[in-house]
């Protein structure tokens, strides 16, 4: 690997997994700060580059001029209909996709999820699982299992998610969510 390469957003992730999963050996518990900090540095320049490529991916004002006014999306999702829970847990509506959150910290969370709920959306698929996990080990309260439902009435997560509840116990119970997508535009019903 060339010694000017810079790490890919991907590359860091991993590269954090992996450094929070290791104990410092003695007497060099001074450095973790370091690695804390350049952690936090590798985060800050992933969410950059994310939004420096959402940025060229947006059309042209001229193009947002010719297309007609979008209705905006409320934020407020409503939970999926009893008829349509019960065929899900019963496994006579096809979940499409899942995702596992299990062991991420919160900013890698958001950035898999919104990545795997906008490739479902472009695939035009309609029911997904995400995993958050219950959160009880070690004294944790699930912080991904508070998160995550917030995370949907944020503006990049409002506009593909119709409705979310809780799964049946099968599928993962109060550690996992159901999820409808919502129709991709020009979409019939």
């Amino acid at each position: 690997m060339a010694k000017d390469r810079k790490l890919s957003a991907d590359e860091r992730i991993l590269w954090g997994r992996v450094a929070r999963s290791t104990r410092p050996m003695p007497g060099k518990a001074d450095e973790l700060t370091a690695l804390d900090a350049f952690l936090a540095q590798a985060e800050v320049q992933a969410d950059q580059e994310k939004a420096e490529m959402q940025k060229t991916a947006q059309p042209l004002p001229q193009q947002q001029a010719a297309q007609p006014p979008a209705k905006q999306p409320s934020g407020v999702h409503h939970p999926l209909e009893r008829p349509v829970k019960r065929k899900i847990a019963k496994g006579k509506l096809a979940l499409e996709a899942r995702i596992d959150l299990h062991g991420m910290v919160q900013s890698e969370a958001h950035s898999f999820l919104l990545d795997f709920l906008i490739r479902a959306h472009e695939r035009g698929m309609r029911h997904v699982l995400v995993i958050t996990g219950k959160g009880s080990s070690m004294g944790s309260e699930g912080a991904l299992k508070r998160a995550v439902p917030l995370w949907f009435s944020k503006p990049e997560f409002r506009f593909l998610i119709s409705s979310y509840e809780p799964a049946a116990q099968h599928h993962g119970g109060e550690g996992a969510l159901y999820i409808r997508l919502a129709r991709r535009s020009g979409e019939k019903p």
